[in-house]
Formats: C-alpha cells, sequence, structure tokens
C-alpha cells in the first residue's frame, strides 16, 4: 500500500519538474506570424512603391508675394514623385515626396523644388484603397519673383485613392488635397487646392 503511493508521488513529482534545455528554448525562438506585428517600424524592397503625379491647382491664392499683393489663381502645373521609404506595421506610411511647381505670379513666372517627408495612412499594406497623409518640409526656387526668398516652408494635405498591381505591378491613383507655402526669408505666402493622378509602382 505504502510503496505504491510512494511511487506515485515520485512520479508527480518528475511531471511537475520545469522543461530547461533545447526543448525550452525552442519555445521562445519560433517563427512569429508576420501579422502578429504591430507597431513596429520597418522597411524593405518588398514594402516599398513609387508614384508618378501630374497635378494642376483648381484654385490658389498668393498674399503679399507678388507686386499686386493678394492674387488668386497663380498655382500652374504640378509634377512630383514619391517613394514609400518604411512603415510603421499596420498603421501609416513614411513617404518621400519631391514636388516641381510652376506660379504665375503678377506676371513673373516663379518655379519651385519641394523637399517633404509625408506621413500617410492606412499603411499601404492593408491594400485599402484610401488614404490620407499630411507633410512639410523645405521648398528651393528655381525662379522667384523679384526681390522675394529662395526659400519656403511647405505643407501639404492630402487625400485619395490608389489602386494597386492593376497590370502586374503597375497601378493609378488620384489625389486631392492642400498644398501651402510661407517664404522664410522674406513677406509672402501661398494656399492652394490641386488635384492630381497618376502611376504607382510596386517592388
Amino acid at each position: 500500500m505504502i510503496l505504491p503511493l510512494f511511487m506515485g508521488a515520485v512520479a508527480l513529482g518528475q511531471d511537475s519538474q520545469p522543461v530547461v534545455g533545447r526543448e525550452a528554448a525552442a519555445k521562445y525562438f519560433q517563427k512569429r506570424d508576420p501579422a502578429q506585428n504591430y507597431g513596429g517600424y520597418g522597411g524593405g524592397p518588398q514594402d516599398h512603391y513609387l508614384a508618378l503625379h501630374v497635378g494642376r491647382y483648381m484654385s490658389s491664392q498668393s498674399y503679399d508675394w507678388g507686386k499686386f499683393g493678394q492674387e488668386d489663381d497663380i498655382g500652374k502645373m504640378n509634377l512630383g514623385v514619391t517613394y514609400r521609404v518604411g512603415e510603421w506595421q499596420n498603421s501609416m506610411d513614411l513617404n518621400l515626396r519631391l514636388d516641381y511647381t510652376e506660379f504665375d505670379v503678377g506676371g513673373e513666372k516663379p518655379s519651385k523644388l519641394s523637399f517633404l517627408p509625408l506621413l500617410t495612412f492606412p499603411d499601404a499594406s492593408s491594400r485599402f484603397p484610401l488614404y490620407f497623409g499630411a507633410g512639410i518640409g523645405l521648398g528651393v526656387f528655381f525662379k522667384q519673383a523679384s526681390s522675394k526668398s529662395a526659400l519656403s516652408l511647405d505643407y501639404q494635405l492630402v487625400a485619395g485613392a490608389r489602386f494597386f498591381d492593376i497590370f502586374e505591378n503597375t497601378g493609378f491613383f488620384v489625389e486631392a488635397g492642400l498644398k501651402n507655402h510661407i517664404l522664410l526669408l522674406s513677406s509672402g505666402q501661398f494656399n492652394g487646392t490641386f488635384l492630381a493622378g497618376g502611376l504607382v509602382f510596386t517592388f
């Protein structure tokens, strides 16, 4: 009677011993499901896309920029490229946008290249067609109105729809929003609403 109870207690004690060594370590080094990655920032070739757009300002106003003070409809053609640098997974994307814009201010023809980090959400990996974004950066004028600053603080608010991989790795998108700037080294301000469209390439 005593011997079976003793043997049972020994077996129970062995079963309750913690598992150590390779078996225990293996539980903590299993490959993680990518769907479980929340909030981490990452980037790689498979995460990137390149978008090319052509657009035009639908309406625009300038303040103390040209020789006539306040003017309307001075924003003209806009060309740009947006490159997705990386993402906060299941959250938003970090993009670099280069914008070339032409203006007509008081008979002069300024032109500018803008460099903007642009945050957009949701992240492109979700493949959700609608997106929203905001960016702020530096504008450098190739040509500028007389006695005005060659540098500007540029900021954008955008909303759009994108459709990836319509033909192999090529899709298209449309975008609208605000593109504004404030001259840094002189007086002058520009506010404009735009509409643009173009191609998006994934790789």
